[in-house]
C-alpha cells in the first residue's frame, strides 16, 4: 500500500489507532460522558414560563 496523505488517511489511522484495545476503552469512556453531558445541557434547554402570566381564572364572571 502506498503512503497516502491527507485528512482522509489522517481520519484513517486515527481510527484504526482509536479502535485498538487500551484506547478503544477510553475512547468509549469520552463517549459516555460527552452524550450524557450533552443531554443533561439540552435538557436544561427548556424555555421559561412567560412572567405576568398567572393561571387562567377558575370561574368566569357572568354578566
Amino acid at each position: 500500500m502506498e503512503n497516502q496523505t491527507g485528512p482522509a488517511a489522517t481520519i484513517r489511522s486515527f481510527a484504526r489507532w482509536a479502535t485498538t484495545p487500551p484506547q478503544a476503552y477510553a475512547a468509549y469512556f469520552i463517549a459516555l460522558v460527552l452524550v450524557a453531558g450533552l443531554s443533561f445541557y439540552v435538557g436544561t434547554l427548556r424555555p421559561k414560563k412567560p412572567i405576568g402570566l398567572g393561571p387562567p381564572p377558575v370561574t368566569v364572571p357572568r354578566n
